[in-house]
């Protein structure tokens, strides 16, 4: 393995080395609006230019992939604050990857994980397209909320899709709208703000139809 990799449920790290890596400002939490874990509050450190995905945009992304991921595999990539990851544990997954180059808010979700006693979390200290080249693993969801001032799409929704189970889904947040890429198509896509996201889904002819467009 890894040894960047950790796995929250069998770590076995004492919830006491971890309080540290929690922030207490109330500024810096979101909750879990679904799921076994409803209500349980993320915390995270003040970190320039994060965007927690909001709550009616999380509510609208389960709805579209239908509330239970139980047993299924997960992936995101630019977890930030790692809610997304935390959500689909909440509703079953079976495995949640969360990914993200700061190492604070990867201690940060840990000691989340660790505090809520949620199962199943394994983080990740990397670069998303990195990480990509060496998993050879594959997943029903990946999540992908790369910072706004970057344009990754070209190369990092092919290589999302890449790693899809068969009917797999991409959710992608960017300030624009987005074409999937060859061997996926539009599932859903909807704006929020600024913020347009995204579910692209393995292009299968015998389940593929029109994208729903929920522009507000």
């Amino acid at each position: 393995m890894d040894p960047r990799a950790q796995s929250c449920a069998s770590t076995g790290s004492p919830f006491a080395l971890l309080r540290n890596a929690l922030p207490s400002s109330r500024a810096q939490r979101v909750r879990i609006i679904g799921g076994r874990h409803r209500g349980r509050v993320i915390r995270f450190p003040p970190v320039a230019d994060l965007r927690p995905t909001p709550d009616r945009v999380r509510e609208t992304l389960f709805n579209w992939l239908g509330q239970d991921l139980t047993g299924r595999r997960t992936l995101d990539l630019f977890c930030g604050t790692g809610v997304l990851s935390l959500e689909a544990l909440s509703r079953g997954a079976a495995l949640a990857v969360a990914v993200d180059r700061n190492a604070a808010l990867i201690r940060a979700l840990e000691a989340t994980a660790a505090e809520i006693r949620i199962a199943g979390l394994e983080t990740r200290v990397a670069d998303a397209e990195s990480f990509l080249t060496r998993e050879s693993r594959s997943f029903a969801v990946v999540f992908l909320d790369p910072p706004f001032d970057s344009d990754p799409w070209r190369s990092l929704l092919p290589r999302a899709v890449g790693v899809l189970t068969t009917q797999g889904f991409v959710y992608a947040e960017a300030p624009r709208a987005l074409d999937p890429p060859a061997g996926a198509v539009l599932w859903r896509h909807a704006k929020a703000g600024q913020v347009h996201y995204h579910l692209m889904r393995t292009d299968l002819p015998a389940v593929a139809t029109p994208a729903k467009s929920a522009l507000t």
